[in-house]
């Protein structure tokens, strides 16, 4: 695999869905709970998800799912996995589920103690992205993004 924007900063996301219960039993919110920062997480598209083609399953490093990329960012991911080497760690809780960090370039992400503080997130169930770098969707138009 290769990077195919080495200028792609790394970037935190949301994960939502966390309220709901996984088919298995388990359960998100509990298995949140038993996250640590920086404890790594697999992405998992699901292209027969009956509500979204193009959403992403986040699974803790026990296997077990804590919720979705949110759907905004979920059609980039997409595109991206299995075209660059993406690694990405447990960020922290949040009201709304949790936030994970994510790198494009092979490397784990690394977490500031900043990325690490609860901000304001009451007036926001479920945000868009975190509020530290900008997703770089106008340096990189989704003309440019990998086809496959």
């Amino acid at each position: 695999m290769t990077n195919p924007s080495p200028s792609l900063p790394p970037v935190s996301l949301a994960i939502v869905g966390a309220p709901y219960g996984n088919a298995d039993g388990s359960n998100r919110l509990f298995e949140i709970l038993l996250c640590k920062p920086g404890e790594e997480v697999s992405l998992r598209p699901e292209p027969r998800n009956k509500f979204d083609r193009n959403a992403i399953a986040v699974d803790s490093c026990r296997g077990v799912q804590i919720g979705y990329v949110t759907a905004e960012r979920a059609p980039m991911l997409g595109t991206l996995l299995g075209r660059a080497e993406i690694r990405a760690v447990f960020q922290r809780r949040a009201t709304f589920g949790a936030w994970i960090r994510v790198a494009f370039d092979g490397t784990v992400p690394e977490l500031t103690p900043t990325m690490l503080v609860e901000h304001d997130e009451a007036a926001q169930a479920e945000p868009e992205f975190y509020p530290d770098e900008e997703w770089p969707d106008e340096e990189w138009p989704a003309e440019e993004w990998p086809q496959g």
